[in-house]
């Protein structure tokens, strides 16, 4: 894992001076306990996580993810899933749809098809748009890799069931919370929603998620 990205001091101040939830969260979080976004600078692992996660339960997540490490014996690459079967891959845990995006993944990384390194002269919607053409990958999965493994700064995730309960719980508003409202907020703490989407997560779950 790297350090803490580069905006992460500036952003707590600017989000502190915005907003009091904010400020309140950022205190309640903050050192020495504090935990911040890193990432691993592995795309081909983190979309395989990503893959794997949706639609299930954390704890159900983790546990297919174990059993597909395992089978790619410690090196998930795009090279030792290409080589693995699709019963090896259902015997982990994992749906047929979701056994056809992982080796999808692996053939376009291998044919170079998908190319990671084009991302970072992309634009976020830009990068979402390239990484939402991948099978199993749609705009919400595409919002995590942004935000856990390019550390992009503005990510804010209206698709996350997390991040609207966290808005209605912190902010007082009903389930879901108003649309204005949460565009209000998007407003509000830009250019850096990704570090008040991540104080926001951890206002509801005290464990750092992490792609």
């Amino acid at each position: 894992m790297s350090k803490s990205p580069k905006y992460w001091s500036v952003a707590k101040k600017y989000l502190s001076k915005k907003d009091k939830v904010m400020y309140s969260l950022i205190e309640k979080y903050k050192s020495p306990s504090e935990a911040v976004l890193t990432t691993r600078k592995d795309i081909f692992f983190s979309l395989c996580k990503s893959i794997i996660g949706q639609q299930i339960s954390v704890a159900a997540a983790n546990s297919v993810f174990l059993k597909f490490k395992k089978k790619c014996q410690n090196k998930i690459s795009a090279k030792t899933v290409s080589k693995l079967s699709t019963t090896q891959l259902r015997n982990c845990g994992l749906s047929q749809q979701k056994v056809k995006g992982i080796k999808s993944l692996a053939k376009q990384t291998l044919d170079k098809t998908f190319n990671p390194k084009l991302i970072s002269s992309m634009s976020d919607e830009e990068a979402i748009i390239y990484l939402s053409k991948l099978r199993q990958i749609g705009r919400w999965s595409a919002e995590m890799i942004l935000l856990f493994t390019f550390n992009r700064s503005n990510i804010w995730p209206i698709q996350d069931i997390g991040l609207l309960r966290a808005i209605s719980k912190n902010y007082k508003k009903e389930y879901l919370p108003p649309e204005n409202y949460v565009k209000l907020l998007n407003k509000r703490f830009s250019p850096y929603c990704s570090v008040a989407t991540w104080y926001l997560w951890r206002s509801i779950d005290p464990e750092p998620i992490q792609y």
